[in-house]
C-alpha cells in the first residue's frame, strides 16, 4: 500500500497508545536513566543521548502531554526553558542556542535546546544526521557543568 500524507499523519497520532510506554514518562519516573541538568516540580531538563552538539538538552513537562500547546502552565514551561537556555549559554560558552520542537519520534511534548558553535558541522539549520558520539564520562561532565550554571 502506497503511503500518503494522510496515512503518515495518522501514524503520528497516539491513537490508543499506552502512555506507560513513553520513554520520557519513564525518565520522569526514574525507570530510565538520564543526565539531568535541571528540574522543578513540573518540568525536567536532561541531555539528549543522541546529541547534535555537546550540551544538547531536552525540556519536558513531567506530566504527559502530547503537544507543547496542550501544556496547562505553558508560560511556566517557557520560563523554565529560558532558564535552561541561559545556563547553556553560560556553561557552553556560546550565545547561540537553538530551540526546536518537533515531536514526531517521541509523543511527549518537548523542546530541544542545542548550543551552537563555530564549525559545529551544521549550517544555518541543524542537521539531524550530524549526531555527536560523546562518551558517558563526558556526558556526565557536561551535565554537571550545566547544573553548576544555575
Amino acid at each position: 500500500m502506497k503511503e500518503t500524507s494522510e496515512s503518515r499523519f495518522k501514524s503520528w497520532q497516539p491513537h490508543t497508545r499506552d502512555f506507560m510506554d513513553c520513554i520520557f514518562c519513564k525518565i520522569v519516573k526514574g525507570e530510565n536513566p538520564s543526565y539531568k541538568v535541571h528540574e522543578d516540580k513540573d518540568f525536567l531538563a536532561f541531555l539528549d543521548t543522541n546529541p547534535l552538539n555537546p550540551g544538547h538538552t531536552l525540556i519536558i513537562p513531567k506530566k504527559h502531554y502530547r503537544w507543547i500547546w496542550d501544556i496547562d502552565n505553558l508560560g511556566e514551561f517557557f520560563e523554565f526553558t529560558r532558564k535552561v537556555a541561559k545556563a547553556l549559554q553560560k556553561s557552553m560558552n556560546t550565545e547561540w542556542v537553538v530551540c526546536d520542537s518537533v515531536g514526531m519520534l517521541v509523543l511527549h511534548a518537548h523542546f530541544h535546546l542545542v548550543p551552537r558553535f563555530k564549525h559545529d558541522g551544521h549550517r544555518e539549520f541543524l542537521d539531524s544526521k550530524a549526531v555527536k558520539n560523546i562518551p558517558k564520562e563526558e556526558m556526565e561532565n557536561i551535565a554537571r557543568k550545566i547544573r553548576g550554571s544555575f
